[in-house]
C-alpha cells in the first residue's frame, strides 16, 4: 500500500522539445518515488505535444498529466500557474520539482505561494530522510540540499509541515538516466482552464539565441581562472581545447574580471559539468567552483600555488606557470598526433 503522495516533476518543453533538466529530474524523481513507495508523475503543458508523453514515460514517469491547449503553446506565467495550481490542489502530491531554469524560477514561487507551501531554490541534491525537531521525529521527508552563504556551507532544508514539498534543481547536477522506451505508463489528459485575465500578456515574437558553448555535453573542458591573467591569456586555453576536441570553461573570478563571458562559467553560479577530462588552469579551487566540476572523470590542475585548494580534488597536479605548461602540453600532443 502506498504510504505517501506521489512525486511530481514539471516537464518543461520549448517548441515540443523537452528540456534536458526535466529529464535529469525524472531520474532523481524515480529514486525518490521508489524510496517512498509512491508513483512518479510528470506534468506536461503545451500544444500538439506529439510523442512527448512517451518520452517522459521512457525516462521514468509512471503517469503523465497532459494539459494541451493552444494558449499554452509558449510559456506564459498566468495560464501555466493556474492550471498547475488546480492540478496540485486536486491531486495533492507529496513532492513537486522544477528545473531551476528561467521558467522554473518564475513558475515555482507562484505555485508555492498559492499552495502555502515552502520552496527551496537551486538545489544540488535531493534525498529522502528523517528529521528531528523539538523532540518530534518526522520520517521520509525530502531533504533539499543546496549551497548557502556564498557556497561556504552546504545546507539541508526540510519542510515537515506543509505539502507539497517543493524545490527547484540546478541544471546538470543530476545525472541523466538512460531512457527505456519499453516502459509502460499512463497518459492522463486534463482539460485546460483558461481565464481571460490569464491572457493579459501577449507573446508578440520569440527570439532564440543559440549557445556558443555547450559545456554540459563536452567530454573535455579546459578551464581558466584569475591566474590566466587577461582575456588574451584565454587564447592559449582555446588553442588547447581545440586540439583536444573540447570546450573552454572558466571560474567566476575570471568571468567577473572580464576575461571571458558568463556562458563559459563553471561552478555554483554557472554550469555544472561532468566531462571525462577537466583541465583547471590558474583556478584556485573555491568551494563554489568545485561544486560544479568535482564529478569530472579526471581532473588535471595547473597552478603556481602549491597550496591551492584545487589540488585537493585533482587527480593530477602540476605546480607551475600555466603560460609555460600549456604550450608544453600542446607541443607534446602535436608530436604524438
Amino acid at each position: 500500500m502506498k504510504k505517501h503522495g506521489n512525486v511530481w516533476v514539471f516537464a518543461e518543453q520549448n517548441d515540443n522539445v523537452l528540456a534536458e533538466c526535466s529529464l535529469e529530474l525524472l531520474g532523481r524523481g524515480r529514486i525518490l518515488a521508489d524510496t517512498l513507495g509512491s508513483r512518479l508523475e510528470a506534468l506536461l503543458f503545451g500544444s500538439t505535444l506529439s510523442d512527448l508523453p512517451k518520452q517522459l514515460i521512457a525516462y521514468g514517469a509512471d503517469t503523465v498529466y497532459v494539459v494541451d491547449h493552444n494558449e499554452l503553446t509558449d510559456y506564459r506565467t498566468l495560464p501555466y500557474a493556474r492550471n498547475l495550481i488546480n492540478l496540485a490542489s486536486n491531486h495533492k502530491p507529496e513532492i513537486l520539482l522544477f528545473g531551476a531554469t528561467s521558467t522554473g524560477r518564475d513558475l515555482a514561487p507562484r505555485v508555492a505561494s498559492a499552495l502555502t507551501s515552502g520552496l527551496t531554490a537551486d538545489c544540488t541534491d535531493l534525498v529522502i530522510g528523517d528529521h528531528k525537531e523539538k523532540g518530534k521525529e518526522y520520517r521520509d521527508l525530502l531533504l533539499q540540499i543546496r549551497p548557502a552563504f556564498g557556497g561556504n556551507i552546504i545546507a539541508t532544508i526540510v519542510n515537515p509541515l506543509s505539502r507539497p514539498q517543493m524545490a527547484t534543481v540546478r541544471e546538470g547536477v543530476m545525472p541523466l538516466a538512460q531512457p527505456d522506451f519499453s516502459r509502460k505508463g499512463k497518459r492522463v489528459d486534463i482539460e485546460a482552464v483558461i481565464h481571460p485575465e490569464d491572457l493579459i500578456i501577449e507573446l508578440i515574437s520569440k527570439e532564440i539565441k543559440e549557445k556558443r558553448v555547450n559545456l554540459k555535453s563536452s567530454q573535455v573542458i579546459v578551464a581558466g581562472g584569475i591566474g590566466v591573467g587577461s582575456r588574451e591569456g584565454f587564447d592559449l586555453l582555446f588553442d588547447l581545447a581545440r586540439l583536444l576536441g573540447g570546450e573552454v570553461g572558466a571560474s567566476r573570478a575570471a568571468v567577473d574580471a572580464g576575461f571571458i563571458d558568463h556562458e563559459y562559467q563553471v561552478g555554483q553560479t554557472g554550469t555544472t559539468v561532468r566531462p571525462k577530462l577537466y583541465i583547471a588552469c590558474g583556478i584556485s579551487g573555491s568551494i563554489q567552483h568545485r561544486a560544479g566540476m568535482d564529478q569530472s572523470g579526471r581532473i588535471v590542475a595547473i597552478n603556481s600555488d602549491p597550496n591551492a585548494p584545487i589540488f585537493e580534488v585533482a587527480h593530477y597536479g602540476i605546480v607551475g606557470d600555466l603560460h609555460t605548461v600549456i604550450p608544453l602540453f600542446i607541443k607534446a600532443y602535436r608530436s604524438r598526433a
